[in-house]
């Protein structure tokens, strides 16, 4: 598997897991951009943006484009 799938399918992962817990009970905004540290969304949109940036950079690469 290509490392940009892998790096998608990660993302997809933490997209179903995040969907999960807003239909279990919901998503407090505060957890969402300032959670405490040891909650399940500490470091979320930090991690998912890194892998967002990272497709984006190999999507670039493989098309010889520039960002």
């Amino acid at each position: 598997m290509s490392e940009k799938r892998e790096l998608i399918e990660k993302m997809l992962k933490m997209q179903k897991d995040f969907i999960a817990q807003e239909h279990k009970g919901g998503i407090d905004p505060k957890d969402y951009f300032a959670p405490e540290d040891g909650h399940p969304l500490s470091g979320y949109r930090e991690s998912y943006a890194d892998l967002a940036t990272q497709v984006v950079d190999l999507a670039h690469e493989e098309k010889g484009s520039k960002r």
